[in-house]
């Protein structure tokens, strides 16, 4: 039995005063008054427990308010773009008309104004409550994130490239350039090959946008580096060579090193997925110069306090190339003489070829290169077999002889 049908029964049928049930079971007489007033309405219904949690709150968020973080939400993620409960909030702060851009193209973003906007433990629960937040059990905690950022902006630059299919499932890279300490996207040049002079074109426009960093860093693609192909500098090496800016590359196969312009590139694909195929790379560029002006200047960002790559970039002061000036173009490389009777030279991100003649067809030789003066050197005896000036503009270095068999060599 219930302590409300105790008290019930005492005052109504046992006719005992109200004072008297009130310390027999140790309860405040305004409760026992309470209870033989809700009989006396309701009957045997009073008998049962009654919920303590009040009929209003003032603090509680308001229907509209709920309502409107559950549509940012689900336009967001229909957009593609980041629609976690910090990023609700901030558009809520800006007081837009509309905070969500129409096919990617945000509104001119005003300074946040967080009164009044529910805390984002507030609308996680709002979220949670209504289905939109999917567990994730299995992922890794924070707690085992190894985390490591420059102090100042372009301090490090981040380069990387990815792939992309054009709406006839047309084969495209994208190259991406982002700043290490700030995210800020410098810039993304998709191609339909991302070639040694599109990366070269690419930084440089951004030397002139953003100044000339302290260091890079890529991976070990053959646009970046010419390490892993025996020999020669492509011209990202070369450019910032004479700049005296470090270049540094991540380790084979071990594409963390360069996370943050991988974890920068998912998010890019998850926006280009919710957009229209672009027909074109021109599209395709214009749909990526929208993701930019968004990605940096509106979207706030986890990793950065919630500030937009913009405000990070533009707090500190900027990093300078500090290097000692390295001549890239001086190197010894060591081949052997093809059944062509030429060996390989890559200048420039350009591959020549060189003719020493067939009679000289697997003879070894160690090529002496300053800039674009080459003398070929022969390693088992020393000798100078050819010496020229190499010419840019031609893949095939021709000896300059004259047509016909070549000479006959003297046999002693």
């Amino acid at each position: 039995m219930s302590k409300a049908r105790l008290i019930i029964t005492a005052v109504v049928l046992e006719g005992r005063s109200k004072s008297e049930v009130s310390r027999d079971y140790d309860v405040s007489r305004q409760w026992v008054h309470q209870l033989v007033k809700r009989y006396a309405a309701q009957g045997e219904a009073a008998y049962q427990p009654r919920s303590r949690r009040p009929h209003a709150s003032p603090h509680a968020v308001p229907a509209e308010v709920e309502e409107q973080i559950v549509r940012l939400r689900k336009e967001l993620s229909r957009q593609g773009l980041d629609a976690g409960a910090d990023t609700i909030r901030s558009h809520l702060a800006r007081r837009t008309p509309r905070s969500v851009p129409e096919s990617g193209s945000p509104a001119e973003p005003g300074p946040p104004d967080f009164s009044g906007v529910p805390a984002v433990s507030t609308i996680w629960r709002i979220l949670t409550r209504r289905g939109l937040v999917t567990p994730q059990p299995h992922k890794r905690p924070r707690s085992s994130w190894h985390r490591f950022a420059a102090e100042q902006p372009n301090e490090r630059w981040q380069a990387d490239t990815t792939h992309w299919q054009l709406a006839d499932g047309t084969e495209v890279e994208i190259l991406n350039i982002i700043d290490d300490h700030s995210r800020l996207a410098l810039a993304t040049v998709p191609r339909h090959t991302v070639t040694g002079p599109d990366v070269l074109h690419a930084f440089q426009k951004a030397f002139l946008r953003w100044g000339i960093p302290a260091s890079v860093l890529t991976d070990n693609a053959a646009v970046f580096t010419g390490k892993q192909r025996g020999g020669g500098r492509v011209a990202l090496e070369v450019e910032l060579g004479r700049l005296g800016v470090r270049f540094d590359h991540c380790r084979p196969y071990h594409p963390q090193t360069c996370g943050k312009a991988e974890r920068f590139q998912q998010t890019e694909k998850k926006w280009l997925a919710a957009q229209p195929r672009a027909r074109t790379v021109a599209a395709l560029a214009r749909q990526l110069s929208r993701f930019r002006r968004y990605y940096n200047e509106v979207r706030p960002h986890r990793a950065l306090r919630r500030t937009t790559p913009w405000q990070a970039y533009t707090a500190r002061p900027k990093a300078t190339a500090t290097g000692p000036y390295i001549d890239p173009h001086w190197r010894v490389r060591h081949d052997r003489i093809d059944s062509g009777g030429s060996v390989c030279l890559r200048h420039n991100s350009r591959q020549h070829h060189i003719g020493l003649g067939t009679n000289r067809a697997g003879t070894r030789v160690t090529l002496l290169v300053d800039d674009l003066h080459i003398r070929v050197i022969g390693r088992d005896t020393g000798e100078l077999i050819r010496e020229l000036t190499l010419d840019p503009t031609r893949d095939y270095q021709g000896r300059g002889l004259p047509p016909g068999p070549p000479p006959k060599t003297s046999r002693k």
